[in-house]
């Protein structure tokens, strides 16, 4: 595991890519591979709050890793038990039924070497506790992954659709709401945001934020289905932009990696 291609090819080809790009895959895989030199002949354990059927969590455990899931859905976690079932993993991942505002209650605190949150501080009801819950399920020197909705992003779109107000609201709302009675998020944040809780409500450090999805809502399908190498392009093209300052900052999802200070449990 690791950040070369032929690493890149490691991720279980039956699951087919996860719901992110190339960029946040090769991060997660260097930092998988880090925690394995970390942790020896021992499995490197992750928890994925909010992780439902397993999405990340199988390929991981196809990968060698040992995944908890934590999530509030009890239909998601069964789902998740089947598929690792299938995938030959069973006896490496673990359900728990529980939430990210209480996840210490659910879990061991500082027993993961990697979690993930992903698509998870959109919908929490309190995000200052959310993060410090992940902060606190973390080892010291271990890595919190989160991938969230982004601000500006979500109002180009509506931008793009047409729908004025809405976009002016996510600009305007301090939760980046676009006010319509169906918006299916509690919050969108941007970077700058994203920064500031990780590293000040949560004391973590960060070491990288990649754009998700900067171009690929925009393309039409019809472009990657007139062009054979239009997928490799798109991809390549978000390769190149996930890491862009003046370009990430539009992304319809940010990730950020994070790490928890060496010092000791105590710290946070």
């Amino acid at each position: 595991m690791g950040t070369t291609d032929a690493d890149e090819r490691g991720w279980p080809a039956e699951f087919g890519p996860p719901a992110a790009s190339g960029a946040v895959r090769r991060a997660l895989w260097a930092e998988l591979a880090d925690a394995r030199r970390r942790r020896g002949e021992a499995p490197v354990r992750v928890l994925d709050v909010g992780g439902g059927t397993g999405a990340w969590a199988v390929p991981m455990a196809v990968a060698g890793c040992q995944v908890t899931v934590v999530d509030t859905s009890p239909n998601a976690l069964a789902a998740l038990r089947g598929r690792a079932r299938e995938a030959g993993v069973g006896g490496r991942v673990h359900a728990v039924q529980g939430d990210a505002q209480n996840l210490t209650d659910a879990v061991p605190a500082a027993d993961a070497d990697l979690v993930l949150g992903h698509g998870l501080l959109e919908v929490v009801d309190d995000l200052a506790v959310a993060v410090v819950q992940l902060a606190q399920a973390v080892e010291p020197g271990g890595a919190v992954s989160v991938l969230a909705a982004g601000r500006y992003g979500a109002a180009l779109g509506q931008v793009h659709a047409g729908r004025l107000p809405q976009a002016r609201a996510m600009l305007t709302d301090p939760e980046g709401r676009s006010g319509a009675p169906t918006d299916p998020l509690r919050r969108r944040l941007d970077a700058t945001a994203l920064r500031g809780l990780l590293e000040s409500a949560a004391g973590l450090s960060i070491e990288l934020i990649h754009g998700d999805g900067v171009f690929d809502s925009w393309l039409p399908a019809a472009v990657l289905e007139a062009d054979p190498s239009g997928a490799d392009e798109l991809a390549a093209l978000e390769d190149i932009v996930a890491t862009t300052p003046e370009l990430l900052v539009l992304a319809a999802r940010l990730h950020v990696l994070a790490r928890r200070p060496s010092g000791g449990p105590g710290e946070l």
